[in-house]
């Protein structure tokens, strides 16, 4: 059994905290973790940035609790309330279901068998499915991962790399928040940063028997991070050709032989209306060019005459030669309704990553009911592909088809006219979700005009859903409102975006979006109250990313343009921004002088000026901060009487959820200073609240919190 004051524990604890801080009691872990390393070293010791920081870390914890058994005892303490992140709990399969009728491929599946059986010899086992556009190469590999699932008897992990889809590509760390939560990491569990997904991910699968499937791949760079070692894991690429410096084997996709191709299509269709088309069935076939998807959408023409385009939809042109799915999607764009076909052309001027009826309806005008209607039409003709939630998609050639019908139909004034009218839907939407999460927030912007919501929400929790639903969306459309050049939508919908930052996370996905809107503000409305917020909201997810450096200038920009616009409140929050920083960083005396020059800034706040309504508030939070930073420095007097002045204020405002962080702050102080007798009692109040609130994760550091006051382990 490990020695727990081993090294190599103490690295794996320390680890294991950082990677815990994806949720509040995860932060509050982080905390304790520093000021107990502070006690340790004997001085302020910064957060570890790193492997080297963390290994170099260790050695110093190492060597102070061999020296001294009641920080042994203390450590042992912290190190028993880690959660074992090797063990997840029951995985959440989201492997697609194969197709009812599959043809031929059996010299392809053979190489995949010969790979995924290949002894293990330190080498990941990998191969790499590469064909064309419409080939089927997404359907094979979920074909032979569902022929195969006894050999992965511990899951099949699937995701969509979406690195066809210009704009859309996933990274690595959005991918891995996907592969964990399959895994069964729940979401506010799934580490914050890229590296320790990596991490947590490898660590998860290192005795485990699982398939790992990655669609849509377009680089090598893009799929190495979500390749485990562990020998019983087998990782299938599948990709529109080979990918340069990726180390798998090839196992190319080859177009369906003529014969393989009439099988298809009389397993789809019957022998019957097979025989009765065997005069067409040459130049079928020849147009479809051995494409399954080609051969699926042009199934219908063997069973009914094709419909016939009105003179008012012509055409888009006629397909290149050796194209099959342009050739395929030209045909089924053909026999479309005006309707169906109007939607089909607009909502394929941006990769939305999947989209519903309300979108389809903001681009066309038409109801959202009949919208829904019209899309369904769509993805029967295989113009679109439906999600497992009911979404819908563009495969890329097919959107390129439907983009060049859209130009040369609907003009670029149509075009820009229909992004634009989705763009404001996705605004609007926003707002109200936003007001919806957080009515009282001064950092959510005002609709234009102050528009009433048009989407009510019972629950604060059914707003948050709805944004998470469209986060890859809102992130499109703020990217489309910077290139049609709309500085204020730019700007409005990022701030918007402030509840979903709050209160779900989704860091990584939202950054790109939040940083052009910085970008912008700062060309467009420099040192202004906009540029600031925004900046803060950058700092805020580069916090939670622990990208502590970049998340620090951010910071900075936030508080000097609240400075040069006036704000006090902005200016102050940004300051108080800073501060939250530095206590992630174990900057405990840094983070102190922050909370300090806050609140002297909120002071100047008049009982008439803006931000006055929320200002007990505000100082109140301030207080909880102040108490966190003295209880780091080990200040254990002065930080109960901050801790216990803003619980006054928590209390008296039926602030639940603050009053249960502000008891557990005094817990833990109450452990750290050597007085765990005085925690249960405020440990059970929390507890309480807590479980009204919902607050599953905090109760589980609760729960540990308690075994460190009832039964401290030996020395």
């Amino acid at each position: 059994m490990l020695d727990p004051l081993s090294l190599t524990a103490i690295t794996a604890t320390l680890g294991a905290v950082g990677m815990g801080m994806a949720n509040e009691a995860g932060k509050q872990a982080w905390e304790s973790a520093g000021g107990l390393v502070r006690r340790i070293a004997g001085r302020e010791v910064p957060a570890p940035d790193g492997p080297r920081d963390l290994d170099a870390l260790a050695h110093t914890v190492h060597d102070g609790v061999r020296r001294d058994p009641a920080h042994a005892r203390a450590w042992l303490a912290l190190a028993r309330g880690v959660p074992d992140l090797a063990h997840a709990p029951r995985p959440r399969p989201e492997f697609p279901s194969s197709t009812r009728f599959f043809t031929d491929r059996e010299k392809a599946m053979r190489k995949l068998d010969r790979e995924a059986s290949r002894r293990a010899d330190g080498r990941p086992r990998i191969a790499l499915l590469h064909g064309g556009p419409g080939m089927g190469t997404s359907a094979l590999a979920v074909h032979w991962g569902c022929r195969e699932a006894a050999r992965f008897p511990d899951g099949q992990l699937y995701v969509d790399l979406r690195g066809s889809a210009t704009g859309g590509a996933l990274d690595a760390g959005t991918a891995l928040r996907s592969l964990l939560r399959q895994l069964g990491v729940p979401g506010p569990e799934v580490p914050p940063s890229a590296e320790d997904r990596i991490r947590s991910f490898r660590g998860l699968l290192a005795d485990r028997r699982v398939l790992v499937v990655l669609d849509h791949a377009h680089s090598a760079a893009q799929v190495r991070p979500l390749v485990p070692a562990a020998p019983g894991v087998f990782v299938l690429v599948v990709a529109a050709g080979p990918l340069a410096g990726l180390d798998a084997v090839p196992v190319p996709v080859e177009p369906l032989e003529d014969r393989d191709a009439r099988l298809l299509l009389t397993d789809l269709v019957g022998k019957e209306a097979v025989s009765r088309a065997d005069a067409a069935l040459p130049a079928l076939l020849a147009r479809c060019g051995g494409s399954p998807f080609a051969l699926r959408a042009a199934a219908p023409e063997l069973t009914a005459p094709p419909a016939r385009r009105p003179p008012e939809a012509p055409a888009v042109s006629e397909p290149p030669p050796g194209d099959p799915v342009r050739a395929a999607a030209e045909s089924a764009y053909r026999s479309l309704t005006p309707d169906a076909a109007r939607v089909h052309r607009l909502m394929s001027l941006r990769p939305w990553p999947a989209f519903g009826p309300a979108a389809a309806s903001w681009a066309t005008g038409a109801g959202e009911a009949a919208a829904g209607a019209l899309l369904d039409e769509l993805a029967a003709a295989h113009l679109l592909e439906r999600t497992d939630s009911g979404r819908f998609f563009h495969r890329p050639a097919v959107r390129a088809h439907a983009e060049e019908a859209a130009v040369r139909e609907d003009r670029v004034a149509g075009c820009s006219a229909a992004v634009t009218r989705v763009v404001a839907g996705y605004l609007r939407f926003t707002l109200d979700a936003a007001h919806a999460v957080l009515p009282q927030s001064w950092r959510v912007p005002p609709r234009p005009g102050e528009l009433p919501p048009r989407v009510p929400y019972a629950r604060p929790a059914d707003a948050v859903e709805a944004l998470v639903a469209e986060r890859g969306n809102l992130v499109q459309a703020v990217h489309a409102a910077e290139e049609f050049g709309d500085a204020e939508t730019v700007v409005l919908l990022a701030r918007a975006l402030w509840p979903l930052q709050l209160k779900a996370g989704y860091h990584d996905e939202l950054l790109p979006a939040l940083r052009l809107a910085a970008r912008t503000a700062d060309t467009r409305f420099p040192r202004s109250r906009t540029a600031g917020a925004l900046h803060a909201q950058v700092a805020h997810s580069l916090t939670e990313l622990r990208r502590w450096d970049e998340a620090e200038e951010a910071a900075r920009a936030a508080a000097e343009n609240e400075r040069a616009a006036g704000h006090a409140r902005g200016h102050a929050s940004a300051v108080e921004f800073l501060g939250l920083l530095r206590l992630r960083q174990w900057r405990f005396s840094e983070a102190y002088a922050c909370f300090e020059e806050s609140g002297r800034r909120y002071g100047t706040i008049g009982p008439d000026d803006e931000g006055a309504e929320d200002l007990e508030r505000a100082h109140a939070l301030l207080e909880r901060h102040r108490g966190r930073a003295l209880r780091g420095l080990g200040r254990f007097e002065e930080a109960r009487e901050w801790l216990h002045s803003a619980l006054r204020c928590f209390r008296a405002s039926g602030d639940a959820y603050n009053t249960a962080r502000t008891l557990t702050d005094l817990a833990d102080t109450a452990v750290d200073a050597g007085d765990p007798a005085a925690a249960p009692p405020l440990i059970d109040e929390a507890s309480a609240l807590l479980t009204e609130e919902g607050g599953h994760y905090h109760l589980v550091y609760l729960r540990a919190l308690r075994e460190r006051c009832v039964s401290p382990p030996p020395a």
